[in-house]
């Protein structure tokens, strides 16, 4: 049994400067006069001092100031074998020394691509990017080429990466949002193009009468664009019939599916969240877990439409796209969870839901309204007395400042999570470390 969360350390400081400021606000000081905002990603701003990390391992990480935190955002999900896992260190340190960027084909990019198309049903031919933004614009790219129409259908609170094309309706203002049934496509962020959004179909989530709405007014719709398990809000799960019902409207109008995998790939399942639900879409985005930390993402799909990339009537291109060093990360970590898939996946299926079991039981102690919802691998905590979150209309009328006060105390005894409530499981959290998570998670539920 771990020690009691009183026994612990806070996230207080133990390391300071010459004028008594702790490590962090000292690189925090350091950073903001040449770094814009003081951090390198807005997901990483705060309203205090972000988290500063010295180094990690496993499942824990340690910040600037010595303080061991218990590890759930695993570099926002990317580090399915925990952090510094060793066949990704050693397969990153043995190509590092044969070359970096060749900017030439090599036999690791084949290598990952056959691992690909046996472990995901829809791959039979596969492209690789360096992040999951580049692969989504080149599915949409793709899409539009091949289908030689313009419109594509974007669900509200599904995020496609930060560039313009579909930074719109992520999570909006409910005022700007319009009609639930019909939204509006609000932008995420000033300095997108007037008519950005003017080849985009806004619709809810979860509806599947919506989409048969959208396609029989409109027969200019290259592709319906998703998260098959909607990680980004709420892990929110299509309901019954609604995935199923979508790869058959856009195959009878001639549109392509395509699932935006770039945190439910190889996380969920081998296969992704198409494996998990048992619908194959025509394209998928995949990036995040696939190679063990190290910055790839992929675009797979069929033969039929990734041959428009083949014969050169789409362009696709980048100088570090199959990049050596992720490559070889990436057959590392594609290696084992193909090989041990029957080993890991339910092992850490079982984490999960032991987790998410213990925290709903904190909850219900101390008369908390708490939501646990997601597969295990990922899943979210919502503060709300709805009876579920099915779409982003429900997850934004969640208590979102109650979950950024609880992230707040389980950050101060050392628990780590998205603040926006979701967590990230590792093949390498163990169950003292699940246990010890909700002994702190008890205390936080208690005082929020």
């Amino acid at each position: 049994m771990t020690s009691p969360p009183s026994a612990r350390p806070a996230r207080s400081v133990r390391g300071s400067d010459s004028v008594g400021h702790s490590r962090a606000e000292a690189a925090y000081d350091r950073a903001r006069r040449v770094i814009a905002g003081g951090v390198s990603s807005d997901a990483r701003r705060s309203t205090g001092t972000p988290l500063f990390v010295d180094h990690a391992a496993g499942a824990e990480l340690w910040d600037v100031d010595g303080n061991r935190l218990i590890d759930y955002v695993l570099g926002q999900g990317p580090n399915l074998l925990g952090h510094a896992a060793p066949i990704v260190a050693e397969a990153v340190s043995r190509q590092v020394t044969r070359g970096v960027a060749y900017a030439a084909q090599h036999e690791l990019e084949a290598a990952v691509a056959e691992r690909i198309c046996r472990m995901v049903p829809c791959a039979e031919l596969v492209r690789f990017n360096s992040v999951g933004s580049e692969a989504v614009h080149g599915a949409i790219r793709l899409a539009r080429g091949h289908t030689g129409k313009s419109k594509i259908i974007k669900f509200e609170g599904n995020y496609h990466g930060w560039l313009d094309p579909v930074l719109y309706s992520v999570h909006p203002d409910l005022a700007l949002a319009g009609d639930a049934a019909h939204p509006a496509a609000v932008g995420g962020t000033l300095g997108l193009p007037s008519a950005g959004a003017a080849d985009l179909i806004i619709l809810p989530y979860n509806d599947l009468a919506a989409v048969a709405d959208a396609f029989a007014d409109s027969d200019d719709i290259a592709a319906v664009i998703m998260e098959p398990l909607l990680c980004n809000t709420g892990c929110i799960a299509p309901l019954p019939g609604y995935l199923e019902g979508i790869r058959e409207i856009t195959s009878r109008h001639g549109a392509l599916l395509i699932f935006d995998e770039i945190i439910s790939g190889f996380r969920v399942a081998p296969g992704g969240a198409q494996q998990l639900y048992g619908v194959t879409p025509d394209l998928a985005t995949f990036g995040k877990a696939m190679a063990g930390g190290m910055q790839v993402s992929a675009l797979a799909g069929s033969r039929r439409v990734m041959d428009t990339i083949s014969d050169g009537t789409v362009a696709h291109a980048g100088t570090f796209n199959s990049h050596p060093v992720a490559m070889a990360a990436a057959d590392a970590t594609l290696a084992q969870l193909e090989e041990q898939a029957d080993v890991l996946y339910p092992a850490i299926d079982e984490r999960g839901r032991t987790l998410m079991d213990g925290l709903r039981a904190a909850a219900r102690r101390h008369g908390v309204p708490m939501l646990v919802d997601g597969p295990g691998p990922v899943f979210q905590t919502c503060i709300t007395d709805q009876p579920a979150v099915t779409d982003y209309r429900t997850f934004a009328r969640c208590d979102r400042a109650a979950m950024a006060r609880l992230h707040e105390l389980l950050l101060t005894d050392g628990i780590n999570i998205v603040p926006r409530g979701l967590w990230f499981l590792s093949t390498e959290h163990t169950t003292a470390q699940i246990e010890e998570t909700l002994q702190i998670a008890d205390t936080a539920l208690a005082a929020l």
